[in-house]
C-alpha cells in the first residue's frame, strides 16, 4: 500500500489561533486621508497648469508641470498602498479638479504655497504620529517631508528668479521660462 506523504504531513491549524492582523489607528487614517487629498489636488493643478501652459506655447513649462502632475499622483499611489498594505482601504476625497490662472507667475506663486503647505502638513501629521508612537507610519511619511522639502526649495528658487523680471512683460516671461524650465 502506497502513502501519502503529503496527505499526513500536513496538520490542520487551530482556527482559534487565527486573529486579524494589526491595521493603523483611526486618527492615522485620517491624516493619511487627508494628504492623498491634498496630493489629488497637487496633481489636478500641475495638470491644469500644464494644460494653460501649453495654449499659451510654455511648452518647457508645459512639460516641467506634466512632470510634475505624475510625481503627485504617484505620491497619492504610494499613501494609498502603505494603507492598504496596513489593511486599511483607503478614502479619496473629493477635490478641485480644474483651475484657471492668469499668467505663469501666478502658476508659480502658488505652487509655491501649496508644496509649502504640503511640507508644513506632512511635518504636523508626523509629529503627530511621532506622538502616538507609530513609529512605522513615522518613518514611511520622512520621504514625503523630504519630497516636500525638495519641491518647496525648487519653487523658491522660481520665486526669486521670477522678481529679476517684469511678469507682465510677454518676452521677459518667455526668457524667464527658456532659462528655468529648459
Amino acid at each position: 500500500m502506497k502513502t501519502n506523504i503529503i496527505n499526513e504531513s500536513i496538520t490542520p491549524v487551530d482556527p482559534t489561533i487565527i486573529k486579524d492582523p494589526n491595521v493603523l489607528r483611526p486618527e492615522v487614517v485620517a491624516l493619511l486621508n487627508k494628504r492623498i487629498g491634498d496630493e489629488y489636488t497637487a496633481h489636478y493643478f500641475y495638470r491644469s497648469a500644464s494644460n494653460w501652459c501649453a495654449n499659451k506655447s510654455y511648452k518647457k513649462a508645459a512639460e516641467f508641470f506634466a512632470k510634475e502632475a505624475a510625481d503627485e499622483l504617484e505620491h497619492a499611489k504610494g499613501l494609498q498602498e502603505y494603507m492598504t498594505d496596513w489593511d486599511v482601504n483607503p478614502t479619496i476625497p473629493q477635490v478641485e479638479t480644474n483651475r484657471k490662472f492668469n499668467n505663469l507667475a501666478q502658476i508659480i506663486v502658488e505652487a509655491y504655497d501649496m508644496e509649502f503647505g504640503l511640507l508644513q502638513a506632512y511635518s504636523d501629521n508626523s509629529r503627530t504620529i511621532m506622538g502616538l508612537h507609530d513609529m512605522a507610519t513615522f518613518v514611511f511619511l520622512q520621504d514625503y517631508i523630504k519630497q516636500n522639502t525638495g519641491s518647496t526649495a525648487e519653487y523658491a528658487d522660481l520665486l526669486n528668479a521670477l522678481q529679476l523680471i517684469n511678469p507682465e512683460n510677454n518676452f521677459e516671461l518667455l526668457y524667464f521660462e527658456n532659462q528655468y524650465f529648459g
